[in-house]
């Protein structure tokens, strides 16, 4: 089993599909958690036309697929590169409640869902740092 699946991802074209197939799977999975630990229901919020929340989300968006991008260029299988991210997308997590836990003057989830725009890109500019950083030690 292992050998056939080994053929079929040596051809760059099914490999290419298949690291994008399980990316996209992990980035509705890693926003389904985000959302969760969220105080506010992102989607609804961006519906109703809150900037902060689409530029947060933005962030968590640009965060997960940049660790992704890293984990799959820097491992040889898709399994390491899927441990590897969800690896990076739990210390993006973390980088999420330290976040809120060093801000004790406000609260970065109700800031946000007030539509704080300040707060919005801040919480941007830390997921695509912290993404960075995370990338470039998802060996």
């Amino acid at each position: 089993m292992n050998e056939e699946v080994d053929v079929l991802l040596s051809n760059p074209y099914l490999e290419t599909l298949a690291f994008f197939s399980i990316a996209i799977l992990a980035l509705i999975v890693f926003l389904a958690i985000f959302e969760f630990v969220t105080r506010y229901n992102d989607w609804a919020e961006i519906k109703k036309g809150n900037v902060s929340v689409a530029m947060a989300t933005g962030g968590k968006i640009f965060g997960i697929c940049n660790i992704f991008r890293f984990a799959i260029l820097n491992n040889d299988t898709i399994l390491h590169s899927i441990i590897w991210a969800s690896f990076g997308f739990l210390l993006l997590l973390v980088a999420y409640f330290i976040f809120e836990f060093l801000t004790p003057v406000f609260k970065i989830d109700a800031e946000i869902q007030k539509d704080n725009k300040a707060v919005g890109l801040l919480s941007m500019i830390l997921s695509i740092s912290i993404s960075y950083v995370v990338g470039a030690s998802v060996t």
